[in-house]
């Protein structure tokens, strides 16, 4: 089975345990490059301040030093994965453009994998003879769209999804093929600084996730896969936070906190 896969980085591991399936062959690996759509200056400082606030947004506007980290000097694992083992990487601006969808179709995938990108639309994702399947950090169909972590830790949930599914129209909410969940508990060594912990819990979920991402895929190749439509009707999309909703969760933490709880309660 050809496959390709689309991100935006960080899918190092995916590539590793996919190259090692039998009659799997990973054809093509996109990464798209640019992430973020294009606004004006008010659009941008309107965002900044619905979601960080009026003094974080005044922060970004600071000049940043000499010693600020140089972007581009940053190594690509995904593409530095790719090479490694062989497979053909192809850096594209816009997954939705003409010369990229060109490229897709070019590859003549069966199933396409789409692993940390935004939203992507029917023009891409069915362009594989078979669509393709998305990995979600959340347990579809309670906890559809994002961020992941933030909304389960907001609600007090005790745990996290991990959903593989085959994409469709709305944001995820194609048949499941796979789902696992994972203890949360926060940990109060992060004080209330939840960007951090959602920030390390997610990189403890990339094995997890890559696993999952891989038995799905051998399932589909194999022929054994049994998706299980999801009822919509269960749990909601979430969206980016504002302002509001992170300093809700703030505060929250620190009632937790001065209540004397911590990981191991």
């Amino acid at each position: 089975m050809r496959v390709i896969l689309l991100t935006h980085g960080g899918a190092d591991i995916v590539l590793e345990k996919l190259a090692a399936l039998e009659n799997v062959e990973v054809v093509g690996v996109f990464v798209e490059t640019v992430t973020t759509p294009k606004r004006g200056i008010v659009e941008k400082l309107q965002r900044s301040i619905k979601y960080d606030g009026v003094l974080k947004t005044v922060r970004k506007l600071v000049p940043k030093t000499d010693s600020a980290i140089n972007d581009a000097g940053i190594s690509d694992p995904t593409a530095e994965m790719a090479e490694r083992l062989g497979l053909p990487v192809f850096k594209v601006d816009n997954f939705h453009s003409e010369p990229s969808i060109d490229l897709m179709r070019e590859a003549n995938a069966d199933l396409g994998i789409i692993y940390g990108t935004n939203i992507i639309k029917e023009s891409v994702f069915s362009i594989p003879k078979h669509g393709s399947i998305n990995l979600h950090q959340g347990l579809a169909p309670r906890y559809r769209g994002g961020p992941p972590v933030f909304w389960e830790l907001f609600n007090g949930e005790k745990e996290v999804g991990i959903t593989v599914h085959f994409v469709a129209s709305k944001v995820d909410t194609g048949n499941i093929i796979l789902q696992r969940t994972v203890p949360l508990e926060y940990d109060f060594a992060y004080g209330s600084n939840f960007e951090q912990f959602i920030s390390s819990f997610q990189s403890g979920l990339r094995e997890e996730s890559a696993n999952l991402v891989a038995e799905s895929v051998k399932l589909i190749a194999s022929g054994d896969v049994q998706p299980k439509p999801q009822d919509i009707s269960i749990g909601k999309r979430y969206r980016l936070p504002v302002k509001k909703e992170k300093d809700e969760m703030r505060w929250r933490l620190k009632q937790r906190m001065n209540r004397g709880e911590n990981a191991e309660d």
